[in-house]
């Protein structure tokens, strides 16, 4: 069970994730950088749906894993975009490479916390 030091410690790496994505924009003058935080909130939206559509009771069907695979695709997608934006901004020269750099390491920390935190708070099921 976690406890109200892991909280604070999340907590903690979660603000300076949100951090550096706001001043990788605020710093330079150019606000695209803050397109990644649309990733951030899409990002888990696609595996927590996806998980409520699925049938886990059912041990008769062995093939309702499809739609589960199907959210974490998505998931995938969206995190692989969070990184992979801040690179195509730098790359056609809308932002500055520095920008991208603090954007893509605060996207990581963010990333970093939500997978903590689903890790650390997840309940155990059992028979």
């Amino acid at each position: 069970m976690a406890g109200l030091k892991t909280i604070i410690a999340l907590s903690f790496v979660l603000a300076i994730g949100f951090l550096l994505v706001i001043l990788s924009s605020a710093l330079f003058s150019n606000y695209y950088p803050l397109l990644v935080v649309a990733t951030y909130i899409l990002a888990p939206l696609p595996d927590a749906i996806c998980a409520r559509c699925s049938n886990p009771d059912d041990f008769i069907d062995g093939a309702g894993n499809g739609i589960l695979d199907f959210g974490r695709f998505l998931t995938g997608f969206f995190v692989v975009m969070g990184i992979a934006l801040p690179a195509l901004l730098a790359h056609s020269d809308i932002i500055r490479v520095p920008a991208m750099v603090m954007s893509i390491i605060g996207g990581l920390l963010i990333y970093g916390t939500i997978i903590s935190f689903t890790m650390f708070f997840q309940q155990e099921e059992g028979f």
